[in-house]
């Protein structure tokens, strides 16, 4: 398969800029596998779709402040770091911009001196190795000089920044939001979960990996950078038994599909995993061991996260629901609208 093969032409003016004023009032187009029906909803319709006996999966993990703007310490030259991974109490690997300043050995200054750091090597995808030096809990300074990260295509930062972390976000650690999930909200959950549908709660950190682009021709050829994920004993046990029974997984965006197929072994049973890593890539061909449905935004052209969405059905019929989506005037990427298939 080529990387072309998922290409596709988006106008501009429907990449959504910021969320809808309410979560759960974005559109929801709905794609049935089986008959190829698209229907077009609002996603507090989606309880409708959502059957007892059912296990709905949702990603809690929380975006942290990653991104920080600082000045070298010996120049006064400009740098941004992007957080990647937290390597221990001390050390993180960064993206660094731009990278000539970020020589081995040089520090760089951020929030007036709250936080400082000294580059100690390069990865091999051309980030850096750093240890900052602070007095206090890194936590809580990074909650004071850091920014949550959007991404490149969202040209200003939103007023608040709660809107790019969903309603039930808890474990700290993703450079980006699982965006399938902002559209949930309390109530809409509470609904979910009086119609007997089961919700279990697990956590991927997503990293940047997710969304760089791929750089390759042929599709088998790309490597996905690891994440980190955490299934519990309960959360595989409801899951287990939801199969066992007949009900449906139902997988809340591509980062809760990644960490559940992770844990899965060939007979479709979902493992309790404390300290995973995954770098599973997910592309037409895959058969899905766990997943029976899934709740997703709309992604970008010739991206991993099509390529997932595309292993669900087919590249063709992919195509075409985005093509329908595209003259609906649907809204695309992180802030856009949702699509659930079937």
């Amino acid at each position: 398969m080529k990387v072309e093969d998922f290409d596709y032409y988006l106008p501009e003016e429907l990449i959504a800029q910021s969320p809808t004023e309410k979560r759960d009032e974005s559109r929801l187009l709905v794609y049935h596998r089986d008959t190829g029906k698209i229907e077009h909803r609002i996603f507090k319709d989606i309880v409708e779709y959502l059957h007892k006996g059912d296990c709905l999966v949702i990603n809690d993990t929380r975006v942290i402040p990653a991104r920080l703007l600082g000045r070298r310490a010996d120049t006064g030259g400009k740098i941004e770091f992007v957080l990647l991974n937290q390597i221990d109490d001390k050390r993180w690997e960064v993206l660094v911009k731009p990278g000539r300043r970020a020589q081995i050995g040089s520090v760089f200054v951020f929030g007036d001196g709250l936080l400082e750091a000294r580059v100690l090597d390069r990865t091999p995808e051309g980030g850096r190795v750093v240890e900052f030096q602070y007095e206090g809990v890194f936590n809580e300074i990074l909650d004071r000089v850091g920014i949550v990260p959007l991404p490149p295509y969202i040209r200003k930062q939103i007023d608040d920044p709660e809107r790019y972390q969903t309603v039930y976000a808890r474990h700290r650690g993703s450079v980006a939001a699982p965006t399938a999930g902002l559209h949930f909200t309390i109530p809409l959950l509470e609904k979910i979960q009086a119609s007997g549908v089961n919700i279990v709660r697990i956590t991927l950190h997503v990293g940047l990996g997710t969304f760089r682009p791929v750089k390759v021709d042929n599709v088998e050829e790309h490597r996905m950078h690891e994440e980190y994920y955490r299934i519990s004993e309960e959360a595989a046990r409801v899951i287990n038994d939801t199969k066992v029974r007949g009900g449906r997984v139902i997988a809340v965006g591509t980062t809760s599909t990644r960490a559940l197929e992770s844990s899965a072994d060939d007979s479709g049973r979902v493992h309790p995993t404390e300290k995973g890593c995954t770098d599973l890539f997910i592309y037409p061909g895959y058969k899905f061991k766990v997943v029976d449905a899934l709740i997703t935004n709309f992604h970008l052209p010739k991206s991993t996260l099509l390529m997932l969405v595309s292993a669900m059905c087919s590249r063709e019929e992919i195509l075409r629901v985005y093509q329908e989506a595209i003259k609906e005037r649907y809204r695309f990427f992180s802030f856009g609208d949702a699509m659930l298939i079937l």
